[in-house]
């Protein structure tokens, strides 16, 4: 197996009758998956879908998305799917950017996109996911094509993935995976984290994300059974976990913090699990703790980044004592993957630094992303000639050769898990007609990591009222974008020539933290 369409065509040839995906009360084999993809595929190329084609889908996680993921596959298109926290703004944006020329998605978002009527220029069919008489209904449109596989070959370069990342100007930029980037981490996973045809996988988090979407992969190139999780609540978490005997799972360590405080957590079943993944933010030694006594098995913690393709870094199960001798290593990402360089850059420019010095984290792997979606600028400073991926986050090495993390070089905060850049936001912000300057920076929160927090500057004559712009920055912001407060300032620090002086509004909220992120 070396592309995603050679995965299905792999699993429904050698394990037909074996269940491939539990979504709710439906359960499907691989050869049902197998079939319904190729139907998918037969209504998107009489929709006028081919190689190289794009296809959007707005839609919480479910057995379609993988319907149409390998269907897309099959034809040597590209399943493009979207955060369905964003607003129809946002939505809109990606839809335009990715030229998408079918669009399916989920009826409970359909009032969103009517909203999008006239900006959804590329599109020639849209689909509806439950949808009624008076919409193209997902079910029958799939059901109505042929069930042949079209056959056509992709070749390992081309693309599998394109996951919308948030732009440090505003815009999210298409991030670009080949199937040669997917397999260069798919293999590994056995090794790494255990994970083999026998395995039950629970896809918990959001599969437009890589850590969902990718975390999905790792289990359907084993073969083994994946439990897709649609609304993700922690009773509902460990139900599942114990009512399909999970083995394997990937979390964010919200999720485990909010696991261990639902009543469930003391008659929960966790006698199954053999591993956790953590990711996406660092986790607490008491958060930590607490999961590992609750559920009783082994964590890995891994550290990538979308343009990685996912996990370059694991730190593994035997580094995870909160006793243990080697306690500090639990403030570490881990150790490289086989096959991935990393090194440690000073700033601004490519000079490598000794052991226990910060500065920039490169990495090159057969895991590094092609590029940017028709940004030639954005790859050209993400990626050198050399083929170092600079990844934007600050750290260092320690004697046994482990990386930790801490700070950043990229103006981003990460929010349970969710990249934000603030200046999306202070875009926002500064359509206030009360606001005359603006910066949004990142603060510690105990739950989510870091909170998007805004310090603003009124017009002079003007009151700035918090609570009415964090509601006039829901109007045109997904959720989580939102600032959690509102400071008021005369001014903004700044240099002479103008920059902004984010550490110092930074420093403190961060005051007696060993390291700037969370």
């Amino acid at each position: 197996m070396t592309t995603i369409s050679s995965v299905i065509r792999t699993h429904a040839a050698r394990r037909p009758g074996a269940p491939a995906l539990v979504c709710g009360d439906q359960t499907l084999t691989w050869s049902e998956l197998h079939a319904r993809s190729n139907r998918v595929a037969d209504a998107l190329q009489k929709a006028g879908v081919g190689a190289g084609d794009r296809v959007a889908f707005l839609d919480k996680n479910g057995n379609e998305y993988f319907e149409l993921l390998f269907a897309a596959a099959k034809l040597g298109a590209v399943l493009v799917a979207i955060n369905f926290r964003l607003t129809a703004r946002e939505v809109a944006f990606i839809v335009h950017d990715a030229e998408a020329r079918v669009f399916v998605v989920g009826a409970e978002f359909m009032p969103l996109v009517s909203e999008l009527a006239g900006a959804l220029e590329s599109v020639r069919t849209l689909v509806v996911i439950g949808g009624n008489e008076h919409q193209v209904a997902y079910a029958g449109w799939r059901d109505a094509g042929a069930d042949v596989d079209p056959g056509v070959v992709t070749s390992s370069s081309d693309v599998a993935f394109q996951f919308y990342s948030s732009g440090t100007t505003g815009n999210p930029k298409g991030v670009l995976l080949s199937h040669d980037n997917v397999f260069g981490l798919l293999p590994t996973s056995s090794e790494k984290w255990g994970v083999d045809a026998n395995s039950v996988n629970l896809v918990a988090l959001p599969l437009f994300h890589v850590g969902g979407g990718g975390w999905a992969m790792v289990g359907m190139f084993h073969g083994c059974k994946s439990v897709v999780v649609r609304d993700v609540d922690p009773t509902g978490l460990i139900k599942l976990i114990g009512e399909h005997r999970v083995t394997h799972a990937f979390l964010v360590p919200v999720l485990l913090h909010f696991m261990q405080q639902v009543p469930a957590a003391r008659t929960g079943d966790f006698s199954s699990l053999q591993l956790i993944v953590y990711g996406a933010s660092p986790i607490s030694e008491p958060v930590l703790a607490g999961a590992v006594r609750l559920m009783g098995c082994k964590f890995a913690q891994a550290y990538g980044l979308t343009e990685t393709t996912g996990a370059i870094v694991t730190l593994p199960p035997e580094d995870h004592d909160p006793e243990g001798p080697h306690r500090h290593r639990l403030r570490a990402a881990g150790k490289p993957h086989d096959g991935v360089e990393l090194k440690i850059v000073a700033p601004d420019s490519d000079v490598e630094l000794p052991v226990g010095v910060p500065g920039e984290i490169w990495t090159r792997s057969r895991q590094n992303m092609l590029g940017y979606w028709r940004n030639a600028e954005g790859t050209a400073a993400a990626i050198t000639r050399d083929g170092w991926l600079k990844t934007g986050d600050v750290g260092y090495f320690d004697e046994d050769g482990y990386l930790y993390i801490h700070d950043r070089v990229k103006d981003m905060i990460i929010s349970g898990g969710e990249n934000i850049y603030p200046a999306e936001v202070e875009n926002i912000l500064m359509k206030h007609p009360g606001v005359a300057d603006v910066a949004v920076i990142g603060i510690p929160s105990d739950v989510w990591g870091e909170s998007p927090f805004a310090v603003v500057v009124a017009k002079p004559g003007e009151t700035i009222d918090p609570q009415e712009l964090l509601a006039f920055a829901r109007q045109h912001l997904a959720k989580f974008k939102v600032p959690v407060g509102v400071k008021t300032v005369p001014a903004l620090p700044r240099t002479p020539t103008g920059k902004l002086l984010k550490r110092e509004l930074r420093a403190p909220y961060w005051h007696g933290r060993e390291r700037a992120v969370s």
